[in-house]
């Protein structure tokens, strides 16, 4: 079922920067009302004011995701300004760069808080309103990573695996109370983000996304879809469904993949500068004209995506299609 976007509310965490901040702007063009929760003031303002250059409304609300009282709050703020919320979009994120026996405790602990606690607090805000008025879709942003952990990325993927280990456990609940609230996840690839440069990092370089990469605005397009439509999951991009269905089917050879191609695949050319902030307990302020991240010259404005269901369908067909090659193959006899 689809939902008009008249008059719509959608709410997106992590909506200042990045594919938060392309898909704030997405639902804009597309009429909805846009409420924007990030740490940074100056960047959820400017955020705000770009979607109001498009015709829209916005509220911009400043939210650590991992505060679950101040993200509930947020949701109370939103409907008594507009009094529902149709899509919630949980999209904030931290990480951090390095070996995972250099990230130290609370490092770990601030990862988890913010890229799983984060999902966790927005939903269960969500849900309360949604609950209310009888519907809503919640739409959570994943990563190939949450099948598919790679080096370098320990605190960051096992947030995202918790992620769906979560999303997938409070699925069966609505469906066990016939809930009309939906619920879905979008896996994404690599993206020309902020986060690159803003990012804690342990390694000697600049880190860099695993090529190929996405610009922000095709990935946000896939995001409005997925959170039109809500499939189960949904897996943006070739590279996506390549890992997880890597993953899942061979994980060995995925083991020893991710040890070489992916370990020095996120180093950039540039050494890390000794000067270097970081957003991950604090908010950065990059320079007003950093709207996306460093790697422009190689983001494909092009992504294609696919549900997981129908990724599977596709995947069974092809091991269908191969059994049957295989007995019509010409069978030698023994001895001749």
């Amino acid at each position: 079922m689809e939902i008009s976007a008249e008059r719509n509310t959608v709410v997106i965490t992590g909506g200042s920067a990045g594919v938060g901040r392309a898909v704030a702007l997405e639902f804009a063009r597309r009429g909805w009302r846009v409420a924007i929760l990030a740490r940074g003031r100056k960047r959820l303002d400017a955020v705000a004011a770009e979607v109001r250059a498009l015709g829209g409304q916005a509220i911009a609300i400043p939210v650590d995701v991992a505060n679950a009282a101040a993200v509930r709050q947020a949701a109370d703020q939103v409907v008594a300004t507009w009094r529902r919320i149709d899509v919630w979009i949980n999209n904030a994120m931290v990480t951090v760069f390095g070996p995972a026996d250099k990230v130290e405790p609370d490092e770990f602990r601030r990862v988890t808080e913010v890229t799983y606690l984060g999902q966790v607090h927005g939903t269960m805000a969500a849900l309360q309103h949604m609950r209310r008025q009888g519907h809503g879709t919640i739409v959570c942003i994943g990563s190939a990573l949450a099948y598919r952990s790679i080096p370098l990325q320990a605190a960051y993927c096992g947030a995202k695996a918790a992620t769906r280990g979560f999303i997938d456990s409070l699925r069966s609940e609505l469906i066990h109370d016939s809930s009309p609230i939906r619920l879905t996840m979008v896996h994404l690839p690599a993206v020309n983000t902020p986060q690159f440069s803003w990012a804690r990092c342990k390694m000697e370089h600049a880190p860099r996304p695993v090529a190929p990469v996405f610009a922000p605005e095709a990935i946000a397009e896939e995001i409005y879809r997925g959170a039109i439509n809500a499939p189960r999951e949904l897996w943006v991009g070739m590279p996506t469904a390549k890992t997880i269905i890597g993953g899942l089917t061979l994980p060995g050879l995925t083991d020893r993949l991710a040890a070489s191609q992916a370990y020095e695949g996120q180093f950039d050319d540039q050494p890390l500068s000794p000067s270097r902030r970081d957003n991950l307990f604090e908010p950065v302020d990059l320079d007003e004209g950093v709207r996306e991240g460093r790697f422009g010259d190689e983001a494909s404005g092009s992504v294609g995506a696919i549900s997981a269901a129908g990724a599977k369908l596709v995947l069974t067909g092809v091991g269908l299609a191969l059994i049957a090659a295989t007995r019509l193959l010409p069978r030698r006899r023994l001895g001749r």
